[in-house]
Protein backbone atom coordinates (compact mmCIF):
# COMPACT_ATOMS: atom_id res chain seq x y z
CA UNK A 1 0.00 0.00 0.00
CA UNK A 2 1.14 3.34 -0.88
CA UNK A 3 2.20 6.14 1.72
CA UNK A 4 -0.49 8.42 2.46
CA UNK A 5 0.14 11.81 3.48
CA UNK A 6 -1.54 14.13 6.30
CA UNK A 7 -2.13 17.92 5.65
CA UNK A 8 0.38 18.88 7.82
CA UNK A 9 3.36 16.40 5.73
CA UNK A 10 1.85 18.03 2.46
CA UNK A 11 2.29 21.80 3.67
CA UNK A 12 5.83 21.17 4.80
CA UNK A 13 7.17 19.13 2.28
CA UNK A 14 5.22 21.25 -0.75
CA UNK A 15 5.68 24.24 1.01
CA UNK A 16 2.06 25.27 0.59
CA UNK A 17 -0.14 27.00 3.43
CA UNK A 18 -2.95 24.18 4.41
CA UNK A 19 -5.70 26.80 4.36
CA UNK A 20 -4.90 26.45 0.36
CA UNK A 21 -5.02 22.81 0.84
CA UNK A 22 -8.24 22.69 2.16
CA UNK A 23 -9.34 25.03 -0.30
CA UNK A 24 -7.97 23.65 -3.43
CA UNK A 25 -10.32 20.36 -2.03
CA UNK A 26 -13.53 22.35 -1.46
CA UNK A 27 -13.31 23.52 -4.95
CA UNK A 28 -12.82 20.11 -5.87
CA UNK A 29 -9.41 20.85 -7.56
CA UNK A 30 -7.59 18.25 -5.59
CA UNK A 31 -9.61 15.93 -3.11
CA UNK A 32 -7.49 13.87 -1.15
CA UNK A 33 -8.95 10.71 0.75
CA UNK A 34 -10.55 10.79 3.94
CA UNK A 35 -9.91 8.72 6.88
CA UNK A 36 -13.03 7.56 9.44
CA UNK A 37 -11.63 10.22 11.60
CA UNK A 38 -12.54 12.87 8.25
CA UNK A 39 -8.85 14.03 8.28
CA UNK A 40 -7.61 14.40 4.78
CA UNK A 41 -4.79 11.73 3.46
CA UNK A 42 -2.94 12.51 0.44
CA UNK A 43 -1.43 10.47 -2.45
CA UNK A 44 1.52 10.55 -4.44
CA UNK A 45 -0.71 11.46 -7.17
CA UNK A 46 -2.44 14.21 -4.92
CA UNK A 47 1.19 15.24 -4.32
CA UNK A 48 1.89 15.38 -8.13
CA UNK A 49 -1.46 17.35 -8.99
CA UNK A 50 -0.30 19.69 -5.98
CA UNK A 51 3.14 20.27 -7.72
CA UNK A 52 1.35 20.79 -11.10
CA UNK A 53 -0.88 23.25 -10.04
CA UNK A 54 2.17 25.13 -8.28
CA UNK A 55 3.80 25.05 -11.90
CA UNK A 56 0.88 26.04 -13.46
CA UNK A 57 -0.05 29.05 -11.23
CA UNK A 58 3.54 30.42 -11.85
CA UNK A 59 2.81 30.35 -15.14
CA UNK A 60 0.17 32.56 -14.85
CA UNK A 61 -3.01 30.05 -15.00
CA UNK A 62 -6.12 31.06 -12.60
CA UNK A 63 -7.47 28.06 -10.79
CA UNK A 64 -10.47 28.35 -12.25
CA UNK A 65 -8.42 27.59 -16.00
CA UNK A 66 -6.53 24.67 -13.70
CA UNK A 67 -10.11 23.26 -12.50
CA UNK A 68 -12.00 23.74 -16.16
CA UNK A 69 -9.39 22.58 -18.50
CA UNK A 70 -6.74 19.34 -16.79
CA UNK A 71 -8.17 16.91 -15.68
CA UNK A 72 -4.04 15.86 -14.33
CA UNK A 73 -3.55 12.26 -14.03
CA UNK A 74 -6.40 10.69 -14.63
CA UNK A 75 -4.77 9.88 -18.19
CA UNK A 76 -7.70 7.29 -19.11
CA UNK A 77 -9.61 9.97 -19.83
CA UNK A 78 -7.25 11.34 -22.75
CA UNK A 79 -8.48 11.95 -26.19
CA UNK A 80 -6.59 12.67 -29.41
CA UNK A 81 -9.71 15.86 -29.29
CA UNK A 82 -8.73 16.79 -25.55
CA UNK A 83 -5.34 16.83 -26.44
CA UNK A 84 -5.89 18.92 -29.82
CA UNK A 85 -8.36 21.32 -26.98
CA UNK A 86 -5.51 21.73 -24.25
CA UNK A 87 -2.99 22.48 -26.96
CA UNK A 88 -4.95 24.88 -28.31
CA UNK A 89 -5.37 26.76 -24.89
CA UNK A 90 -1.77 26.47 -24.24
CA UNK A 91 -1.31 28.29 -27.41
CA UNK A 92 -3.92 30.84 -26.93
CA UNK A 93 -2.26 31.20 -23.25
CA UNK A 94 0.93 31.42 -24.67
CA UNK A 95 -0.02 34.27 -27.11
CA UNK A 96 -1.61 36.10 -24.12
CA UNK A 97 1.45 35.74 -22.06
CA UNK A 98 3.58 37.32 -25.31
CA UNK A 99 1.27 39.82 -25.51
CA UNK A 100 2.06 41.21 -21.60
CA UNK A 101 5.91 40.38 -22.21
CA UNK A 102 5.67 43.06 -25.46
CA UNK A 103 3.80 45.14 -22.97
CA UNK A 104 5.96 45.05 -20.01
CA UNK A 105 9.18 45.60 -22.56
CA UNK A 106 7.67 48.73 -23.79
CA UNK A 107 6.88 50.14 -19.99
CA UNK A 108 10.35 48.97 -19.09
CA UNK A 109 11.68 51.23 -21.91
CA UNK A 110 9.43 54.22 -20.74
CA UNK A 111 10.56 53.97 -17.76
CA UNK A 112 14.58 53.56 -18.17
CA UNK A 113 14.31 56.57 -20.20
CA UNK A 114 11.93 58.52 -18.20
CA UNK A 115 15.01 58.26 -15.32
CA UNK A 116 17.99 59.56 -17.80
CA UNK A 117 15.62 62.28 -18.94
CA UNK A 118 15.88 62.84 -14.96
CA UNK A 119 18.90 62.29 -14.50
CA UNK A 120 20.33 64.38 -17.56
CA UNK A 121 17.72 66.76 -18.28
CA UNK A 122 18.15 68.30 -21.63
CA UNK A 123 16.16 69.00 -24.69
CA UNK A 124 17.56 65.77 -26.68
CA UNK A 125 16.41 63.46 -23.63
CA UNK A 126 13.07 65.14 -23.08
CA UNK A 127 12.47 64.55 -26.95
CA UNK A 128 13.33 61.06 -27.09
CA UNK A 129 10.98 60.86 -24.06
CA UNK A 130 8.11 62.66 -25.58
CA UNK A 131 8.89 60.08 -28.45
CA UNK A 132 8.10 56.65 -26.42
CA UNK A 133 5.45 58.50 -24.89
CA UNK A 134 3.57 59.21 -28.39
CA UNK A 135 4.20 55.89 -29.69
CA UNK A 136 3.16 53.85 -26.18
CA UNK A 137 -0.45 56.27 -26.63
CA UNK A 138 -0.60 55.18 -29.85
CA UNK A 139 -0.46 51.71 -28.99
CA UNK A 140 -2.89 52.26 -26.79
CA UNK A 141 -5.14 54.27 -29.36
CA UNK A 142 -4.91 51.19 -30.98
CA UNK A 143 -6.21 48.70 -28.52
CA UNK A 144 -8.66 50.75 -27.98
CA UNK A 145 -10.03 51.46 -31.26
CA UNK A 146 -9.66 47.39 -31.59
CA UNK A 147 -12.02 46.80 -28.00
CA UNK A 148 -14.50 49.48 -29.75
CA UNK A 149 -14.59 47.75 -33.05
CA UNK A 150 -15.42 44.36 -31.37
CA UNK A 151 -18.04 45.66 -29.26
CA UNK A 152 -19.83 47.48 -32.28
CA UNK A 153 -19.51 44.21 -34.03
CA UNK A 154 -20.77 42.12 -31.42
CA UNK A 155 -24.26 44.10 -31.02
CA UNK A 156 -24.60 44.22 -34.86
CA UNK A 157 -24.84 40.56 -34.85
Amino acid sequence: MDKLYSIQEVSRLLGMPKDTLRYYDRIGIVSPSREDNRYRRYSKDDLIDLMNIQIMQYADFSLDEIRGKFGFHRMENITPAYCEEIAAFLDAKNAETRKKIAHLEKVSRLLNVAAETLRDFNHESDQRLAEIVREIYQDIRKTEQGIYEEECNEHKG
